[in-house]
C-alpha cells in the first residue's frame, strides 16, 4: 500500500470500535475528522496523547472535529483504555490492520500503527498528513491547521 496523499480522498473503512459496534469513516462527512493513529492503547505516549483530544474536546468539537483514534489494540483493550480515560471519542480496534495498511501505517517489525495524524475535511478529502506525530503540542498543530487552512 501506498500513503494516502494531501488532497485525495480519505480511504473509506468500515472498522469495530470499542464500544462493539462499527464505524464507517464515510458516515462521518459534513465534519471534519481528525484521523489519528497510535501504537498501543495505555502506553504512556498513546495516553498522553488521548488525553490531549480529550482535553481539547470542547474546542475540536465547537470547530465541526470529530476525532477517531485507531490502533491494532482488541475491542476490549480499547473499552479499557477509553473508559480509564474518559475519553468521548471513537476508537477504532484494527485488529486485523486493514485500516492501517489502507493508510500506510503499519510498522512490519511490530505490527502496530506508526504515530499519524490525518486531517480530513467536510467532503472526505485530506487537507493534511502529520506521517510522524510528536506528541506535545500535537492537537494545538491541529488546531493551528484546521484554522490555516479555514476548514
Amino acid at each position: 500500500m501506498v500513503m494516502p496523499k494531501v488532497e485525495e480522498k480519505a480511504p473509506d473503512f468500515t472498522a469495530p470500535t470499542d464500544d462493539g459496534s462499527t464505524l464507517t469513516l464515510s458516515s462521518l462527512r459534513e465534519n471534519i475528522v481528525v484521523l489519528y493513529f497510535y501504537p498501543r492503547a495505555g502506553t504512556p505516549s498513546c495516553t498522553k496523547e488521548a488525553c490531549s483530544f480529550r482535553d481539547s474536546m470542547i474546542r475540536l468539537t465547537g470547530m465541526g472535529v470529530k476525532v477517531v483514534g485507531v490502533s491494532t489494540d482488541s475491542v476490549k483493550r480499547q473499552a479499557g483504555f477509553k473508559t480509564k480515560n474518559a475519553l468521548q471519542f471513537p476508537l477504532v480496534a484494527d485488529k486485523e490492520q486493514n485500516v492501517v495498511k489502507l493508510y500506510d501505517v503499519l510498522k512490519s517489525e511490530t505490527g502496530s500503527a506508526k504515530r499519524s495524524t490525518f486531517l480530513i475535511d467536510r467532503e472526505g478529502t485530506i487537507r493534511f498528513i502529520w506521517p510522524k506525530v510528536r506528541v506535545p503540542g500535537h492537537v494545538d498543530e491541529i488546531i493551528s491547521k484546521i484554522e490555516e487552512l479555514k476548514l
